[in-house]
């Protein structure tokens, strides 16, 4: 496990990079990312959206281009304070604090659910996709963005010391092992490393 994927040790280390996460979230996570990957997504003007780990509301701004009625939720206070800053504690956005593998929500509740940035942190990533998946209504959506795997062994080690990096076939054993068997994987990326991100795309089991 790496060092961030410590809950405690996420929060702390959130604590001060919230203060500049937006400039340099820029270099590896752009609106044109964000952007298509929201055409991806595929949300309608009457869906219900969940947004896990949603920081300084960064991808929320752009679910809000596609829908009015988007829950935020990120286990850091102070990511959250960056969100309420931008967008309100309450209208439009419902922020929530609160953890990816415990969500605070009915089964159902919510017809897609996104999440980019999130699950590298997360301790256990099958749990947690397992818990947006009872959360999202059968036949919903559920977009993750995470970090690519480096393509070197150097590289791997080092990143896997931080949090977790992974590539499309862990990818599809996380999903499968949480309940889903229908995803799909693409790749985004600033124009020096346009696969840095890996994109998964599934749908929740009828």
């Amino acid at each position: 496990m790496g060092v961030l994927e410590d809950k405690a040790r996420a929060r702390t280390f959130y604590r001060y990079l919230s203060r500049v996460y937006d400039t340099v979230n820029a270099y590896i996570w752009n609106a044109e990312m964000r952007d298509e990957a929201l055409d991806w997504f595929d949300a309608d003007a009457d869906d219900r959206v969940l947004d896990v780990g949603c920081g300084t509301g960064f991808a929320t701004e752009g679910l809000l281009q596609h829908t009015e009625d988007v829950v935020g939720l990120d286990q850091s206070v102070h990511q959250l304070q960056k969100a309420w800053a931008k967008l309100g504690k309450h209208d439009p956005v419902s922020f929530t604090l609160g953890d990816a593998e415990r969500l605070p929500f009915d089964d159902d509740a919510f017809d897609k659910t996104w999440s980019s940035g999130s699950i590298e942190y997360w301790p256990n990533p099958a749990t947690a996709l397992a818990e947006i998946r009872r959360v999202t209504k059968p036949g919903g959506t559920v977009l993750i963005v995470g970090p690519n795997e480096p393509h070197t062994s150097v590289g791997q080690s080092l990143a896997d010391a931080m949090m977790l990096f992974y590539d499309d076939e862990e990818a599809d054993e996380m999903f499968h092992d949480a309940g889903f068997e229908d995803v799909e994987h693409r790749y985004l990326g600033p124009w020096y490393k346009p696969d840095i991100a890996i994109v998964s795309i599934a749908t929740v089991p009828e």
